[in-house]
Parts: structure tokens; C-alpha cells; sequence
């Protein structure tokens, strides 16, 4: 088979067998297969002729006529790359070698695993802007996706380049020409202005370094920016011993650009740090009205999260007034994460897409386009202001948890101990719950103002008490005091509230639980724990309808929460309460399917199906339960739970029907 190579950096290029493949003049049709090689699921066809033909001619007419070159171009007997299905187009380049997706599945895997002969090709890859030269005439929509489409390899062609030099021995040859290249494509990157002075430094040349000093010194300015620590980190570098790192001196000192304290004392956790740049209306890329609302919103909204820090309204819309690109904003900022969007409103619609971004590496953490027909324009804002604002701390979350269980257990910062912690609790097992309370009272030694980290410690003691694995009512009273430590910390921590619900829960008090749960809504109405547990304790003994409404919203704000199963187990629970048996069954065999569905949840999906009088399928779960606990009844069942004297009667009849009882 033929192989076909696709450059996207650089001028578009297409060859097969290394022999340059001939396109049409067409420069739509060029920027259509190039959109086309880059998206990652099928597009429509209105999506495309709206992309790029912005006459009411025959755009649909134009798009066959290009697509049927494309086919002429691109396919080979017996291999179709253009497959159409529906009103739908893909392209099919699974087996090409395609630079740019080389570059981004690089950037998705992790420039730190890569070694540094990968790291040279990568950077070997990037012979210029992306799609040079290729801009359209009257196709914002386009061009808007070619701009961010070009920061954004511009900023992993500088990841890879930090990366690189960061690998490459100090007298290598070809150090300085990357570190120029990369001081070129980052001007305002102050790691990579210390880096090529630490270059220049290891060679001997202190007259060069000064000279490009001076020069770097008088751009910060220009842009009023912080150049002390640039300084800072030459000083270091003059100051060090012949023979040692002078590039890790100065990172070192650029990182966390404050002098380590001479005692040892608490640790104060390295909270992650996120930019919301201003989000732009797609069509010329303005901003104002609609988007820079949003974008308010949305700070405003994650700020209330608590989770981690989120830059100023004023900081963000300062830098975006001077046309800076998200990536490099997020580097003046020295921020771990930048959040981007757009927004568009084509007639009878509201499209927002946003990007969630690692500034170091450059990589997509998370992106997603939101579609809504703007019935209630603020209602529908608000809707898809829940959900980004509920994904990105899902998505950061993520991250750090996996970042911290790379590192050693003993270099941990109460953050990373933290995120270590959650780690570990999300598995749902004896022993890692007890890991991860080692975890959470690590970060609590380091830091015993972490308001977070006492709630999942108040978390490990909840999950004892209710999977029995530990005396309940000592459990119960250390669930309690955690989350009293928590509050005590920051009142206005959601995940404070959402402990002492917990808690109280526990110890039997549900008015007072609801109190505290309904608290750590008011306070983030995008905590999706929070809804989840008003699912929890509405489900048992409380309003069964709420039940499922709190189930459904935090599904909603959180569709891949490790704790899903308990939202679908909940929702079933309310069902029986309603005498809604089959669709008890049905919610409960959800919550059964999780991979990280524990026994609790098993014996609801048993007793459910035993009600609805799917006796088989809930024998089997019975006996999957007593598998791993051979005395399991429902008198264990219902000792767990908390419920209302008509439901104890509706679960003990099902529990007979399948030996439980």
C-alpha cells in the first residue's frame, strides 16, 4: 500500500511514496481537507459550508465539487479516505503520517515520557506556521480556528523545545540553536529566556548572555511585566559553582521564584492555578457583550469551587486587550492551566466551545462544543456555565491526581499529598481507604489549614463506618470532627458542607444534614457531590422526587464522576419508594455495571430486581455479594441505609423472594 504523508505545519502539503500529491488551486479545498485531517469525529455538512462558503449560492454545491477531488486525490484502489455517511464527512488518515497529529498525540501521551531521539523528530516536524499562508477571504469561522489552531502548535512546538533541551546534555551542539527557537516562539516565557542565558553561561559566553539580559529586560518592560525574577535567576546562575547545573539553578530558582525558608515548618499547598481568558464571538474574533459576560460568570463560578487559584477578571481581560494568545498568556501568568472559547450564534442556535489547556506542555486536556437552542438565552448560559465549570475542575482534578502518584510518596506537597489521597479513595476498597487517609493526614502535616484535605479525611471515615469496616460509631465521630476541622478552616468551602452533611447523615440527624448539603450547593451550585449526596439522603428517607432530581443534575454536571454509581444507585433507591420497580431495576443495573461498584451497591441492584421480580438476574448479584461476604443479609442492607419504615417493608420483601431475607 502506498503510504501518504500530510504536512499541516508549514505550507499544506500532500505526497505519496514521498512524491508530492497535485491538489486543485482551490485554497477552500485546501483548507477543507486540512479541517477535515484535524477534527476528530465526523462533521456535518452545514457545519463545514458554514466554516467556509459565507454566500447563499450553492455552498452544498461547492462541498461535493471538493470533496469529489479530494477523492480523486487522496483515494487508492481498494483504500476510500473520504467517507461520507449521513449528512455527515470524515477523513480517514489512520494510516497516514500526519504532522500535526503527530505532534498533538505526542503532547496527549506526555512530552515527559519521550525520549530525546523522539523529541528531535518531533521538533523536526514543525517547518512553520501552521497551514502557512493559507488564510481564506470572508470565512471568519474559518480563519477564527486557523488562529487558535497556530497557537496552539506554536506553544507545543515551545514544549517540545523545553522538553528537548531539557534532556540534551549542556555541550551539546545544537543546545543554543533550540534554546533561540524556543526564546523566539515564547518572547515572554521567562524559563526560557533563563535557560538560554544558562546555555550562554556554560559556554563561556557572559558577554552574550548579559547583552541578551539587557534586551529581555527592555521587552518585559514594554509589556509592564515582572522582570525580577529573569534577574533573579541570572544572579543565581552567576553565583553558581564552576562544574554544576547552571540551568537547574536557575530553574530552581525560577521555580517558585521565592527563597526556600531556612527552618522547616508547614508547607503551604501549591494549588493548582488556572487562567479563563476572555472567550471571543467566532465570527472576526471579537469580544464584548455576551462572551466577556460569560467569561465573568464563569471565573466567578470556579472561584466559589475553591479548588484551586483562578486568576482576576482584571489580570486575564488586561492581557487579552493586548491580543496575547491563551497559551502565552497563561505563561506571563505563570498559571498550570488556561481555559479558551468561543462563542456563536447562528439563527436558532448557541454553540459555545472551550478548551481546558496544560500551559507547560501545551496539551488539550479537555475540550467539548455545547449546542442549545437559545429559547431562555440565560437559562441556556447558565446550563452550559454548570457544565464547563463542572468539567474543568473534574478534568484538573484528574490530572493532578495522576501527576502526584508519579512522584515519590516522601517528596509530596500537601497538594500533591492531597491529590494522592483522592487517588487512592476513589478505588473503593479497604485498603485503599486506609492509604488514602495516610494521604489526607500527610497534607494535613504539611498544610493544617487545607480545608479540602480534612474533608476527605472526614470522607475515609464515612466510607468505614458505611462499608462496615470499622466500629460505626467511632467511624461516625472522626467522620464528624474532620469535617468540623474543615469548616472551622473555610466556612465557605463547599466540600467543608458537603463532609458535615456526610456526617450528620451518619449520626442520624438528616434535618440537619439537608441543612449543610442545601449550604454546599448555595455555596458552588456547580458541586456535583454536593447534589449527589441531597440524591443520597432524599432517596432514603427524604422527598424521593428530589431524589431523582438531585441524581439526574449531578449526572449531568458530572457525567464520568468516580462516584457515579452512587448517583444511578440513589435514583434507583428513590424509585422503590415510589413503587417504580422496573425502572428501580433499570437505574440500579447502571450503577451495578460501574467498574468500581462495591458490594453496597450490588445488594441495591439485587434487591431492586428482586421487587421489579427479575428473580434470576438478582439472585445472581446475591450471589456475587456473598462471594465476598458469605453472611450477607438484609438485615445488613437495610442497617447501612437510613429508610422510612414502608420502604424497610418493600426491600425485606424483595430480599425474601431471593434468599436475602
Amino acid at each position: 500500500m502506498p503510504v501518504l504523508s500530510v504536512r499541516l505545519l508549514g505550507p499544506l502539503m500532500i505526497s505519496r511514496n514521498d512524491v508530492p500529491v497535485a491538489l486543485p488551486s482551490s485554497r477552500k479545498l485546501r483548507a477543507l481537507f486540512a479541517y477535515l485531517a484535524m477534527a476528530p469525529h465526523p462533521v456535518g455538512r452545514s457545519r463545514l459550508c458554514e466554516l467556509l462558503w459565507d454566500v447563499p449560492n450553492d455552498p452544498r454545491g461547492e462541498l461535493r465539487w471538493c470533496l469529489s477531488k479530494l477523492r480523486g486525490a487522496l483515494d487508492a484502489p481498494g483504500r476510500h479516505r473520504v467517507a461520507t455517511q449521513g449528512d455527515t464527512v470524515a477523513l480517514d488518515l489512520s494510516d497516514c503520517l500526519v504532522d500535526a497529529l503527530e505532534i498533538s498525540q505526542a503532547a496527549t501521551q506526555g512530552l515527559g515520557t519521550l525520549d530525546v531521539e523522539r523529541l528531535r523528530v518531533l521538533a523536526g516536524l514543525f517547518a512553520g506556521d501552521f497551514l502557512d499562508g493559507l488564510e481564506l477571504e470572508r470565512s471568519p469561522h474559518f480563519n477564527s480556528w486557523l488562529t487558535t489552531q497556530r497557537r496552539r502548535f506554536h506553544s507545543c512546538h515551545a514544549a517540545v523545545l523545553e522538553q528537548l533541551v531539557g534532556s540534551l546534555p549542556g555541550d551539546c551542539d545544537e543546545v543554543i540553536a533550540h534554546l533561540d527557537t524556543w526564546v523566539e516562539l515564547a518572547p515572554f516565557d521567562t524559563r526560557a529566556h533563563a535557560a538560554l542565558l544558562a546555555g550562554l553561561a556554560e559556554r563561556g559566553k557572559i558577554g552574550a548572555a548579559e547583552a541578551h539580559l539587557a534586551a529581555a529586560e527592555q521587552l518585559f518592560r514594554s509589556e509592564e511585566l515582572d522582570f525580577a525574577p529573569l534577574r533573579a535567576a541570572w544572579r543565581a546562575i552567576r553565583d553558581q559553582r564552576p562544574g554544576a547545573s547552571l540551568r537547574a539553578a536557575c530553574l530552581s530558582t525560577l521555580s517558585p521564584l521565592v527563597a526556600t525558608p531556612a527552618a522547616p515548618g508547614p508547607v503551604e499547598p501549591s494549588h493548582a492555578s488556572l487562567a479563563v481568558m476572555p472567550f471571543v464571538e467566532e465570527i472576526g474574533g471579537t469580544r464584548g457583550g455576551l462572551a466577556d459576560g460569560f467569561t465573568h460568570d464563569i471565573i466567578t463560578r470556579l472561584a466559589k469551587l475553591r479548588d484551586f487559584f483562578v486568576i482576576a477578571r482584571g489580570s486575564v481581560f488586561a492581557l487579552a486587550e493586548k491580543n496575547i494568545a491563551p497559551e502565552d498568556a497563561g505563561r506571563r501568568l505563570n498559571v498550570d492551566y488556561v481555559a479558551t472559547g468561543t462563542v456563536r450564534s447562528p439563527p436558532g442556535r448557541l454553540i459555545v466551545s472551550v478548551e481546558l489547556i496544560e500551559v507547560r506542555t501545551a496539551r488539550i486536556v479537555w475540550a467539548e462544543t455545547f449546542e442549545r437552542r437559545p429559547d431562555d438565552i440565560f437559562s441556556v448560559l447558565d446550563d452550559i456555565g454548570n457544565s464547563i465549570v463542572s468539567s474543568i475542575s473534574a478534568e484538573i482534578e484528574t490530572v493532578e491526581r495522576n501527576r502526584a502518584m508519579l512522584k515519590a510518596p516522601s517528596s509530596l506537597n500537601a497538594w500533591e499529598a492531597y491529590h494522592r489521597g483522592l487517588w487512592h479513595m476513589y478505588r473503593f476498597t479497604q485498603a485503599e481507604n486506609e492509604q488514602a487517609r495516610h494521604f489526607f493526614a500527610q497534607a494535613l502535616q504539611l498544610d493544617p489549614t487545607f480545608a479540602r484535605a480534612y474533608a476527605g479525611l472526614s470522607f475515609t471515615h464515612w466510607q468505614n463506618a458505611f462499608q462496615r469496616w470499622g466500629d460505626r460509631d467511632r467511624e461516625s465521630a472522626l467522620a464528624f470532627e474532620s469535617a468540623g476541622h474543615s469548616l472551622l478552616v473555610d466556612d465557605h468551602n463547599p466540600a467543608a458542607h458537603w463532609a458535615m452533611g456526610r456526617a450528620l447523615w451518619l449520626r442520624g440527624e438528616q434535618d440537619s444534614s439537608l441543612i449543610e448539603l442545601e449550604r454546599a450547593v448555595d455555596l458552588s451550585p456547580n458541586f456535583a457531590l454536593g447534589h449527589y449526596a441531597l440524591s443520597f439522603v432524599h432517596s432514603q428517607s427524604g422527598d424521593p422526587q428530589a431524589a431523582i432530581g438531585s441524581s439526574d443534575h449531578s449526572r449531568h454536571l458530572s457525567p464520568f464522576d468516580p462516584l457515579l454509581f452512587g448517583m444511578l444507585g440513589a435514583r434507583a433507591m428513590a424509585h422503590v419508594r415510589l413503587g417504580q420497580f422496573e425502572e428501580a431495576a433499570e437505574w440500579a443495573l447502571k450503577a451495578a455495571a460501574r467498574p468500581n461498584a462495591h458490594a453496597i451497591i450490588l445488594a441495591i441492584a439485587a434487591h431492586c430486581l428482586a421487587l421489579a421480580g427479575r428473580l434470576d438476574e438478582a439472585r445472581g448479584f446475591a450471589a456475587a455479594i456473598r462471594k465476598t461476604l458469605p453472611s450477607y443479609g438484609v438485615d445488613d442492607f437495610i442497617g447501612t441505609f437510613r429508610f422510612e419504615p414502608d420502604a424497610v417493608a418493600l426491600f425485606r420483601q424483595g430480599a425474601r423472594r431471593i434468599g436475602l431475607g
